[in-house]
Parts: structure tokens; sequence; C-alpha cells
């Protein structure tokens, strides 16, 4: 039997304003499932609900009295672990930070909360959100909500762990090198990595940087683009935010898959795949090309793109970690070490070709951009593997040079500052969800968002291509 918290965020908004349902039925709906899952799972850490269930009587209040209502009224919502809140401990997954609690909410934070959502808890990442796998000296491993014996993807695994299996309608996220988009894949869920800037945030330490944003997720499209519409800002402490019109990003448009040209590449031409995924991919596309105007088998040019990304990511480690580094080494994992010794080893000449490189293939992809609508690929190289196992050290016998080298289909696009999302797609021969990456023209968010919508409800009409859910009342037990 459907509950209240399996039901689509957008609904259960519509559903608040009409006062079909209370906030307060709600939010004790989403603690019942907490109560039955989480334990399986480890998604949801710190909590604040007695606060919560204060604002969720508000907000019933409010919507009883016909108030205006913001557009994320009274939904429960998760925040990651890496974002600030007011009250609620904050730890970055870090024992040097086990105790941290935050006077304030940093900006992304306070928007939500005034868009009306009750912020519920935080949600689990690895430390600093440093690799894919959701894992840390805080509060442990967070499981796969398809297989806990398997990783559910990071940094974001707490919050699509979270969203797979109903605990709560709406979770942020953020993302350098996939970590909005692999948690979504390996858990049946949507995951939107938007143009950079478009969500501003005032703690980037490089703000110039086009790898590292904040953003959404949902269980569908049109969810994530309701909490998109709370989160994007045109705050000038972010230096790439631009003008933003947060009614632009209010409803999905039609888009008609007939009219798109669309290029698909399995690995954009480097990427060592697992054969189980390469097949996945090429036999969902041929069940789906027959819907675009064109789908042309095309990768544009990534040359370089694993030493760019790498040189990027190590300028942005060792900007947020070369003093925890020098005074704190012993309480940092080996993820970070290895990200600032990294950075360490490289020279000024270094950090210039990585941004010519960097600039060089952005150029490339305008131009590919003239001759196609969307680009997609697998989201992730490899199925979901065992908790224990960090990373990836090696795929379809090819050795990989660092612990995030197997992140390789995300960091190449998040290189390129395009919007890019990862859509469910089924299942892949292991048993857990296969999804395909999305990106879109430069800046083109909400019209990748309508396109990916349009994909989504054609692939729901398939039970081999549709969002997977995971088995609720096996994790119960």
């Amino acid at each position: 039997m459907t509950e209240l918290c399996d039901i689509a965020a957008v609904e259960l908004r519509r559903m608040i304003g009409a006062k079909e349902i209370s906030p307060v039925e709600l939010l004790q709906s989403c603690l019942e499932r907490i109560e039955r899952v989480n334990p399986a799972l480890n998604a949801i850490t710190a909590t604040c609900i007695e606060r919560a269930k204060a604002e969720a009587k508000a907000a019933e209040k409010a919507a009883l009295a016909g108030d205006a209502l913001g557009p994320l009224h009274g939904l429960p919502i998760g925040i990651k672990d890496l974002n600030e809140t007011e009250g609620l401990r904050t730890t970055w997954g870090s024992p040097l930070y086990a105790d941290y609690v935050p006077a304030k909410d940093e900006r992304m934070v306070a928007a939500v909360r005034r868009a009306g959502a009750i912020i519920v808890g935080k949600t689990n990442t690895p430390e600093f959100g440093a690799g894919a796998n959701t894992n840390n000296p805080v509060y442990g491993p967070t499981g796969n909500p398809f297989d806990p014996k398997r990783i559910c993807g990071g940094s974001s695994g707490g919050s699509a762990v979270a969203l797979a299996t109903s605990m709560l309608p709406l979770c942020t996220g953020s993302d350098t090198g996939g970590s909005l988009r692999i948690p979504a894949a390996f858990c049946g869920i949507v995951g939107f990595r938007p143009s950079v800037g478009l969500v501003a945030s005032e703690r980037r330490l490089i703000g110039w940087t086009p790898i590292t944003t904040q953003g959404p997720m949902g269980r569908n499209v049109a969810d994530t683009l309701l909490l998109l519409q709370a989160q994007v800002s045109a705050d000038s402490r972010d230096p790439l935010a631009a003008p933003v019109d947060p009614a632009a990003f209010r409803a999905v448009a039609p888009v008609d898959l007939g009219s798109l040209r669309v290029a698909v590449s399995d690995d954009l031409g480097f990427i060592p795949l697992d054969p189980r995924i390469r097949a996945t991919f090429r036999e969902r596309i041929e069940r789906i090309r027959p819907v675009f105007k064109s789908c042309e088998w095309r990768h544009p040019e990534m040359a370089d793109a694993d030493e760019a990304f790498a040189i990027l990511r190590a300028m942005s480690f060792l900007a947020a970690h070369k003093e925890r580094y020098e005074k704190h080494r012993d309480k940092l994992g080996p993820n970070i070490i290895a990200n600032v010794e990294q950075g360490l080893s490289m020279s000024l000449a270094d950090a210039a070709r990585g941004q010519a490189q960097a600039t060089r293939i952005y150029r490339d992809f305008q131009e590919f951009f003239r001759e196609f609508d969307l680009l997609v690929t697998p989201t992730v190289p490899v199925p979901p593997f065992p908790l224990e196992q960090r990373y990836m050290a090696e795929i379809d016998g090819r050795k990989l040079p660092t612990y995030f080298s197997w992140l390789a289909p995300t960091y190449a696009l998040s290189l390129t500052g395009h919007p890019s999302l990862s859509l469910p797609c089924g299942l892949e021969p292991t048993g857990t969800p296969f999804a395909l990456q999305l990106c879109g023209p430069a800046r083109g968010d909400k019209f990748l968002l309508d396109a990916a919508h349009a994909l989504e409800q054609h692939l729901a009409r398939d039970p081999q291509t549709a969002r997977p859910l995971p088995d609720l009342a096996k994790l119960a037990r």
C-alpha cells in the first residue's frame, strides 16, 4: 500500500496547498519510514526531529489559514552533511568536526528553509566528500538500498538512499567528480548537476573553479526541478553566479523527443568500462533510439580530460585541506591525504596546463553542441562494489592511476561546466539500478531537465527501463 512518504514531492506540495493532507501527517509518515528502514542502510545521521515537528505544525497552521506558501512548504528534506545547518550537527564525515554544531545555515540551506522545507536531518557522506563510497569514521558506511552489502555511491550517498527508500521526498547534494550523479545512478533516483554558479555558494574556496557545485536530488525529474527552484541564486559572493529568475524553474515544460538530435557514447573515447555496463548501455540505447529525430554514436574530443580533472581537483583540495594536512594529518583519511599530496607534487606549470586543457575541452564542447542537443552516456562504469572496497583499482583489465579514476564518466563532464543529469533506466545484470547520464548545452539547465522529463515518461512505459524500486519489506527485516 502506498504511504504518504511514497508520493512524489510535487504532488505532496499540491496536496498540502489544497489542504488535502497536513505537513504533520507527512512528517510522521517519513519518520516511520526512517525508523523502519534507516537501521539497515545508515543514510540519515544527525536529526532534529522535535524542531521538525514544531515546524510541521506551523506549516499546517499556515496552510489552513490560507497564507502565501513557498514552493517547498511543508515538505521534509534531508541536507547533505557537507552543508552547515543551524543548530544541527555538521561533521563533514570527519573526526575533526564530530561535535560541531553551526550557529547559522549556509546560503543554500537558508534558501530551502525560506521556501518552506522542513529539515529532518543530515544525510551521510564520505569524509569531506572525497570519494564515491559513502563511508566515514564518524558515522560509518551507507549501504545500497538494493543490496546493503554494496556501496550506494557518493559523495551524496545518504541523500540518494533516503530518496530511493522514500524516507524523505527531497534531499540536497553536491558534485565535483560525480557526487550527485553517481549515487543517483546506483540507487535509482535522479541527481542533477547544474551549471556552475546556478546554485550559488559562498563557501567555495576557489570561486572560479568549474568543477564544484551544489544541486538537487529527487525521485523523479519534476521533484528535482522543484528543489532546484528553491536553490538557485545570483548571490554575488559566488563569482560564477549570474542573474537568474527562480520562476523560470517553476514547472516542467513539454519537449518533443522526436525533435532532438542525440549523440551517444559508451566511453567518451577514453574510459574503461565493465563489459556488463557497456552491454546494458548499448541494449538500452537500441530500445530508445527510435524516439529521437537522430541518434548517432559520437563522442566529443576529450583528450587530456583525466589529467585536467586531476589538476583542478588537486587545486581545490589544497585550498581546502593543506592546513589540516599540516596540523592534523593523523586525523585525516587516505583519500584526503592522497589528494593533498598529489597537489603538493604539482607545479604552477602543471596548474596552467590543467586550466588550458579544461578550457580547450570546453570550447570543443561548444562546437559539439552545435550538432547535437543532448549527449547520452552511462553514468557509472561499473556496478556497485562491496562496502569494504574503498574504490575501483582496475576496470576491464586496465589498472587505474588514482582512487578517483573510476569516476571518469562523470568527472569528464564536470570539467566542461555543462549541466548533466543521471536518469534511472531499469536494472543492470547484477540487480542494481542502471542509469543514463544526460548532458545538455552550456547554461541549458532548464532545457536539459525538460528533455530528461520527457525521456523519463517514455522510459516509464517499459518495465525494462522504468525506475526500479528497492524491496522495503526486506530492508525493514
